[in-house]
């Protein structure tokens, strides 16, 4: 029996665009729509301004960027994005949801693990990423690199967008039951609460040398989010070993990407989302990029094992992790039916079956 609320799978985001409710410049790219979400585009302008804004009731994200913009870059052929600077870039998607649908986005997992810090807005917004039930209007990507510059261009996808009808997310007693058909995470005694099922981070490292993650360096080339496997990972990036301590150290507003201890499994007819800060597991950020799609981890996708990478910033002062800490929650929502593809091999997805894992950007040393 199809469910009357619950997240929009592959064939139905489909058929947002051929209903006309999910509008493009240009048609889509033969992998943009993904399981649970779409990958949004961005449009051939960027507008350098001063500070990020919201828009706010009843005003145009349009009519504030003639107010506010420094200056205009042409995207058509590319260009860099600094560090430290704020960009507003019109995407190519635009929406015109029922009256029932509502929408969130997100970064892609590749836009986190290069701390580019994204959000979505829209016309007289009062919430970044989140997209009121009935939008009918542009979408705006707020674009703020924080450790690499960047190369984008038209079409360069940097964050994605989920559409929902209803509320569907999973209560205590329903992770628990479904953790015990499925497993979820992997830990015999999972930790359930507010909704959400604990993931705690590695930090025994892997392989001979005990690699425990990489802390993002300064000064660096930029990093053409559109190419693969271009850059040496020593020239981005200095790894950490555990040195037999089992804890680290995270430094004021460095950037690290660390491992979950526990493998993650989002089974089919599920979507899941790593939550965002919590001020009661420490003074520090985790994911940016939360959306996990029907299929990671699933063992018939080719994810058996996969662990969730964790995009990791410090805030005020340092901070000490130790192994096994908890580090954030992740929720799980009900699809509205089963995707037509999962997460995976199949559909040449990047990071299933990962383990610690810098972007695709990155040459395998």
């Amino acid at each position: 029996m199809t469910r009357q609320t619950g997240i929009l799978a592959d064939g139905a985001i489909r058929a947002l665009f051929a209903a006309g409710r999910l509008k493009s410049e240009a048609a889509l790219d033969i992998d943009q729509v993904q399981p649970a979400s779409l990958d949004l585009r961005l449009g051939s302008k960027a507008y350098r301004v001063r500070a990020s804004f919201m828009p706010g009731p009843g005003h145009l994200v349009a009519d504030k960027l003639a107010r506010l913009k420094l200056h205009e870059i042409d995207l058509a052929d590319g260009a860099v994005l600094e560090t430290g600077c704020v960009y507003i870039v019109p995407l190519m998607e635009s929406l015109d949801l029922p009256a029932e649908m509502s929408a969130s986005a997100n970064p892609k997992s590749s836009t986190g693990r290069l701390d580019i810090f994204t959000r979505v807005m829209t016309d007289r917004a009062q919430e970044f990423d989140k997209i009121p039930a009935g939008y009918n209007g542009p979408l705006y990507l707020e674009i703020s690199p924080r450790t690499f510059p960047i190369v984008v261009r038209r079409g360069s996808r940097l964050s994605q967008i989920r559409f929902r009808i209803g509320h569907a997310l999973l209560n205590d007693a329903d992770l628990l039951s479904l953790h015990d058909d499925e497993t979820l995470v992997a830990s015999e005694a999972p930790n359930v609460s507010n909704g959400g099922i604990a993931v705690s981070i590695d930090l025994e490292g892997t392989g001979p040398d005990g690699l425990i993650g990489y802390r993002g360096k300064h000064h660096t080339a930029v990093i053409d989010v559109d190419v693969k496997a271009a850059h040496d990972v020593l020239d981005f990036w200095e790894p950490l070993y555990s040195r037999g301590r089992a804890e680290l150290i995270l430094d004021p507003d460095e950037f690290y990407i660390l491992v979950s201890r526990e493998a993650v499994h989002v089974p089919p007819l599920y979507a899941a989302e790593m939550t965002p800060y919590d001020t009661l597991v420490g003074e520090f950020r985790v994911h940016y990029a939360g959306f996990f799609d029907p299929g990671f981890g699933h063992a018939d996708a080719g994810g058996a094992g996969a662990k969730a990478v964790l995009e990791v910033r410090s805030h005020e002062v340092p901070f000490i992790l130790e192994h096994a800490q908890i580090v954030g929650r992740l929720v799980y929502e009900h699809m509205l039916d089963r995707p037509q593809g999962l997460y995976g091999t199949g559909l040449g997805s990047n990071y299933q079956a990962q383990g610690l894992k810098l972007s695709k950007h990155f040459r395998l040393p």
